[in-house]
């Protein structure tokens, strides 16, 4: 399963490869109420075709112009601010307050190369991040050291896609998995016992039979990666926690009274676990909206997963 940057960056690459000239805006500042955060995307091919957003849509028009211009000039770069202020506000400013600033680079090896691309594809498919650094004063891209901020370029760290690793095939678990599709995670399910992982119960995902520990070892969590437990059962969700705990996931939770976390946490400690350690897990799971149903309990959990996503 593709995520979104990962369709747009194809999408830039299968064009460029058939020939076409190809730009790619990003957002690189915002300010206030920005509909689109910095690193959005969109790519536009020469005859005005275009996939991907840095609006909610009001300033696109005329990204989509400067881009084209761009191209039939023979490559480039431009950087455009938009916002609320600009006098040509309601033609493509930002209504809703905010502003941003659009860079605009065609894709070719002086901007933002067509290997830079292949680059970022494939480090992203690894599980690894990755950052490049843009000289705002050339609009020339390439891999950067780190991802520190640097005067007088723009750094871009582009994240693993996001997976979400469940396990426990249970009735928390059916809600979960659609409501995690929806908001881009690859969903994976493991539980060793065979009832539950019946086929009726999950008509449209493979539900893996391995024990926890297993699957993840093969699974190998990154830090696009949020792992959850739901079965209760210390023999099946340990081990899971001990992968995960072992892992770069961004996002650690199981489910579970605040008197069975207590006990898990004893546990994980006798097998050599810290404080700092167990601290990454979010027990009992999900954000604290008074869930009492497994919809509920699923629309917590993920609401916890993008909150650490987001660093809320």
């Amino acid at each position: 399963m593709l995520d979104e940057l990962d369709e747009l960056l194809g999408k830039a690459r299968a064009w460029k490869a058939a020939g076409r000239g190809v730009a790619i805006a990003t957002v690189i500042e915002t300010w206030g109420s920005a509909p689109r955060p910095r690193g959005s995307h969109a790519i536009i091919r020469d005859d005005g075709l275009f996939e991907g957003s840095v609006s909610g849509g009001c300033v696109e028009g005329d990204v989509l112009v400067s881009a084209q211009a761009l191209i039939a000039a023979g490559g480039g770069f431009d950087q455009r601010e938009y916002g609320v202020q600009d006098e040509n506000a309601w033609t493509f400013g930002l209504a809703c307050g905010g502003s941003i600033v659009v860079l605009i680079q065609t894709v070719d090896d002086a901007h933002y190369p067509p290997a830079l691309i292949d680059r970022v594809i494939e480090a992203r498919r690894a599980g690894h991040p990755l950052a490049v650094r843009t000289d705002l004063s050339t609009g020339a891209s390439g891999i950067a050291a780190s991802g520190a901020p640097e005067e007088g370029a723009y750094t871009n760290l582009y994240p693993p896609p996001l997976r979400m690793m469940i396990v426990g095939a249970v009735h928390v678990s059916q809600h979960l998995v659609p409501l995690a599709r929806q908001l881009g995670f690859r969903v994976l399910i493991v539980d060793p016992r065979d009832s539950f992982a019946a086929a009726s119960r999950f008509a449209d995902i493979e539900v893996d039979t391995r024990w926890p520990d297993e699957a993840f070892a093969q699974w190998k969590p990154d830090a696009g990666t949020a792992a959850v437990t739901l079965t209760h059962d210390p023999k099946i969700d340990d081990p899971a926690l001990v992968a995960a705990l072992g892992s770069d996931a961004f996002y650690v939770a199981a489910l579970g009274s605040r008197r069975t976390h207590a006990k898990r946490l004893d546990r994980l400690t006798a097998q050599g676990f810290g404080s700092d350690q167990l601290a990454r897990i979010d027990g009992p799971a999900g954000l604290a909206i008074g869930a009492k149903t497994p919809s509920e309990i699923a629309l917590s959990i993920l609401a916890g997963a993008i909150a650490a996503l987001r660093g809320a």
